[in-house]
């Protein structure tokens, strides 16, 4: 059984792109499958860090971004909305260019909050990032919680 409340578009997602973080960093939404949202993203000079590796908050960006994009798929978007309350990340290997690919994984789906593990990987395979993202779900009208 899917755990997608609303169906995934991978077309409409990278539209939400437009004009955010995401079409900066090139950020590209590539897959899903019943449990998981897959999106990748460049590795070059808008990624890099001083040294020439992928920077540790670019990678830190794709993860709350897939991460929260999986979580609103989750819910019923006409009555609640979702915000990061906390992200985390292990940095486990560098990566020079090419992609990094995000697989988001739901831990928890709850009726007010949802934690998603989230796996980087370059473009050979090699794990580059693991990172959690706690996702706070809202009534609309609501203001979120303070962080």
């Amino acid at each position: 059984m899917s755990l997608w409340r609303t169906q995934p578009n991978i077309e409409h997602l990278n539209t939400l792109q437009k004009n955010t973080i995401g079409e900066l960093l090139d950020i590209r939404f590539e897959s899903f499958d019943e449990h998981s949202l897959t999106a990748s993203m460049v590795v070059d000079h808008r990624t890099h860090q001083p040294y020439g590796l992928l920077h540790g908050g670019a990678s830190v960006v794709l993860a709350e971004s897939v991460g929260s994009m999986a979580a609103y798929l989750c819910i019923d978007a006409s009555k609640f909305y979702c915000v990061g309350l906390e992200v985390n990340a292990n940095h486990l290997r560098g990566v020079r260019s090419g992609r990094v690919t995000a697989v988001a994984t739901a831990i928890h789906i709850g009726r007010t909050t949802q934690v998603w593990d989230i796996r980087l990987t370059s473009d050979e395979g090699k794990a580059s990032c693991v990172s959690r993202l706690t996702i706070a779900v809202v009534p609309l009208g609501e203001n979120p919680p303070a962080r």
